[in-house]
């Protein structure tokens, strides 16, 4: 019994020892094409590699969860694209395009991911920001409070069994809609992806099973124009050609923030109880200027 008990001790010792060891490379930079994908350049990646994140990621976990693990993504990413014609087109195009066509979920997955960690690792500040005082506002309109706002968001991502993202969003109102609050939260699994373009198939029948019309290649405009009888004409009204269409239900959204709950990102750093803490950290250090920037026009590619 004593020694069972000694046996167990050592594994767990073993456990812990393994996480404060370095990780070996996942991902070494390939010769490539000129026009090929490439790991985007983060505003503070010089510094982040030789020091981490400040109070949140230290120098090896943010080289695993961004410098290798974002390179090992846009690599399978290029192999993936090598054989399609718009195989350049930025990830957020790619998983739109193929989000429905099962023959290419893997580029799907690997597009996603691809977009949804950059736009998590952009959306980290080097130190703590304040929040503009026009998001507050909004903020206060859709939530109540900060406080509300903190709260919810971090016991969502903390209740998330499995990896995946929590977003903030901007809903954006159909054209003559009274609306309500603009900003929600939302939570996508694995590398699901949070634009209404990528779950076309959210229908209130098993689209698996029923045939509604969706042929593989379809984009939701040219499914809702086959199907609706949807037609552009003019600038201005709900048929011109500045409207943009969705799956029916759908909400037509802006991603404005997400934190990452993939366990890569903080189990180096937190360990295997410190889920929470790591979230709380995040919290500190979102970059509210960015948030700010993009309830306008800017969009993350």
């Amino acid at each position: 019994m004593l020694l069972s008990r000694s046996i167990r001790r050592q594994h767990a010792l073993s456990a812990v020892n393994h996480l404060s060891k370095p990780f070996p490379p996942l991902y070494v930079s390939p010769r490539r094409h000129q026009s090929d994908h490439k790991k985007p350049r983060l505003p503070h990646e010089g510094t982040w590699a030789v020091s981490g994140i400040p109070n949140l990621l230290s120098r090896d976990a943010f080289d695993l969860a961004w410098t290798q693990y974002q390179g090992y993504i846009i690599s399978k990413l290029n192999q993936l694209t090598s054989d399609i014609p718009n195989r350049f087109t930025d990830t957020k195009a790619l998983l739109l395009e193929y989000a429905r066509d099962a023959e290419k979920a893997s580029l799907f997955n690997h597009a996603s991911m691809a977009h949804n960690n950059h736009l998590f690792f952009v959306g980290i500040a080097n130190k703590p920001i304040s929040i503009p005082e026009s998001l507050l506002n909004e903020i206060n309109t859709s939530f109540s409070s900060i406080d509300s706002l903190r709260a919810t968001f971090i016991a969502t991502a903390d209740a998330m069994f499995g990896p995946g993202f929590v977003w903030l969003i901007k809903k954006n109102n159909p054209i003559g809609s009274s609306g309500g609050p603009k900003l929600s939260i939302l939570t996508t699994y694995l590398a699901g992806s949070p634009y209404p373009g990528a779950h076309f198939r959210r229908q209130q029948v098993d689209m698996a099973t029923t045939d509604n019309g969706i042929r593989a290649g379809d984009s939701p405009s040219h499914y809702a124009a086959r199907q609706y009888g949807l037609q552009n004409a003019g600038s201005f009204g709900n048929y011109s050609k500045g409207v943009r269409f969705v799956a029916p239900g759908g909400q037509d959204l802006e991603v404005l923030m997400c934190v990452s709950t993939w366990q890569h990102t903080w189990l180096r750093d937190y360990g295997f109880d410190g889920k929470r803490r790591y979230l709380e950290s995040w919290w500190r250090m979102i970059d509210w200027e960015n948030v700010h920037r993009l309830m306008g026009d800017e969009k993350i590619k």
